[in-house]
């Protein structure tokens, strides 16, 4: 129920922009900066929740981060201020963050030795989630109030509390060590870092490079000079924030790069589709919207047969079926309709696919660095879920950035996905540094 809850809330938003600017009287950039305060405190804020997990029990973490989320979505649907709506977004996606890292813990903690299967169960629910977003939005705002966008989240989040406190276990007792500090100058390197990242990502969106060049390039250099910081503290420190093993060490550097590149990039390219849709070939936003629901039942019913199928088949065999058919969907997009098909028939059957691919790697992707270390698992589903997040942003902001410098912006994208294709081709050899294993962790 939380999953859903959060994967809804990170698309519904999208539904009310053009309300929200309306109805509170802004423009257009600061009700965008509803959707940006969101991922920038999501993403600063998951690997401290994943640190959290592990440091102060997973329930604790879980109870905490859905009250806070709870409460911001309350405040949020009860403000008539753009700016502390702003705020209130950044503070939502701070308890949002918490979800997903204490979530997995908690599932590997008491599952046993179905916890594979389990967790992969678990992360098939996002699909779902992205696909109803849109349509409870459209509903909200069509025959209630902007307002319900948020507000909804206040009675599932009273219900998946008590439901915790009644049914989900408590922490067990944690040995104390010696250093039980946080270590914040890691955390303050690593979100110091990030939070440039995400502004650079935000400027190459705008996607007028010339008068913002030096926008991109001040946070680009502050982020690099953070990270890099952030990665000497970590290898010089005993106790790190996160340790580098789990980020680029041996079989965690090789699952995490695949995650960003086949992960985040499909997510990415997932979201620009019906923008695609639209601008090449004129289909409605009702068509457009049909292509995505495609994908997501492809993604939904491909997962759940990967699942239980992935102890037979392991975890390299799915990942090299899954990421060819990732690949030849977007050569498919690039190439357009053959033998006069309809264009909506075309970029169905490549978004049927590209469900199929997705689908395929998801169980076997998310497993492959969860087995390597069980006992961080909450860090390294922390881990995955940052890098899935800003693979997707990247990849739609340089998308809008070459689109918005086009003459044709359609068949820029076009361009744009035949790249990707040969991006993604280029990192099948990271595959075979995944480790294999079969459903015994």
């Amino acid at each position: 129920m939380t999953l859903m809850m959060m994967t809804i809330d990170s698309t519904i938003v999208s539904t009310a922009l053009d309300t929200l600017q309306t109805e509170l009287d802004t423009d257009i950039t600061w009700v965008g900066w509803t959707v940006t305060a969101y991922m920038f405190g999501f993403i600063l804020m998951l690997p401290v929740a994943g640190r959290w997990s592990e440091r102060y029990g997973r329930r604790r973490v879980f109870l905490g981060s859905m009250a806070m989320f709870t409460l911001a979505s309350l405040l949020c649907g009860l403000t008539s201020n753009i700016y502390v709506l702003i705020a209130l977004r950044a503070l939502q996606a701070m308890g949002g963050a918490g979800f997903t890292p204490s979530a997995t813990g908690i599932v590997v903690d008491h599952f046993g030795d179905a916890r594979d299967r389990a967790v992969s169960l678990f992360g098939s629910i996002i699909p779902m989630g992205a696909m109803i977003g849109p349509v409870f939005g459209g509903f909200f705002v069509t025959y209630m109030t902007w307002r319900w966008v948020f507000l909804i989240n206040v009675p599932v989040g009273l219900l998946v509390l008590g439901l915790t406190l009644k049914f989900i276990p408590r922490d067990a007792p944690r040995a104390k060590a010696a250093d039980q500090r946080m270590d914040p100058w890691g955390m303050l390197w690593l979100s110091v870092g990030l939070l440039a990242l995400m502004f650079a990502i935000t400027y190459i969106e705008g996607g007028n490079f010339r008068t913002a060049l030096w926008k991109i390039a001040v946070p680009l250099v502050v982020a690099v000079v953070s990270l890099h910081t952030f990665f000497r503290h970590i290898g010089r420190r005993n106790d790190p924030f996160i340790s580098p093993q789990l980020m680029v060490g041996k079989d965690f550097g090789a699952v995490n790069l695949y995650n960003g590149l086949y992960g985040g990039v499909t997510i990415g390219v997932i979201t620009l589709i019906p923008y695609y849709a639209s601008h090449r070939y004129g289909l409605s936003p009702l068509a457009s919207g049909v292509l995505l629901t495609v994908q997501g039942i492809a993604v939904i019913l491909t997962t759940f047969a990967a699942v239980f199928a992935l102890r037979r088949t392991g975890h390299r065999p799915p990942l090299y079926v899954g990421s060819t058919l990732i690949i030849v969907s977007l050569l498919l997009l690039w190439w357009g309709p053959q033998a006069e098909m309809p264009a909506n028939h075309w970029l169905m059957m490549a978004m049927c696919i590209l469900g199929i691919g997705f689908g395929v790697t998801n169980p076997a992707s998310r497993n492959a660095g969860l087995q390597l270390a069980p006992e961080h698992s909450s860090t390294l589903a922390a881990l995955r879920t940052m890098t899935l997040n800003l693979g997707a942003i990247l990849t739609v902001s340089i998308s809008t950035a070459v689109m918005a410098n086009a003459h044709d912006a359609g068949h820029a994208q076009s361009t744009f996905y035949l790249i990707i294709a040969g991006l993604l081709a280029a990192g099948i050899p990271v595959i075979a540094r995944i480790p294999e294993h079969r459903g015994a962790w």
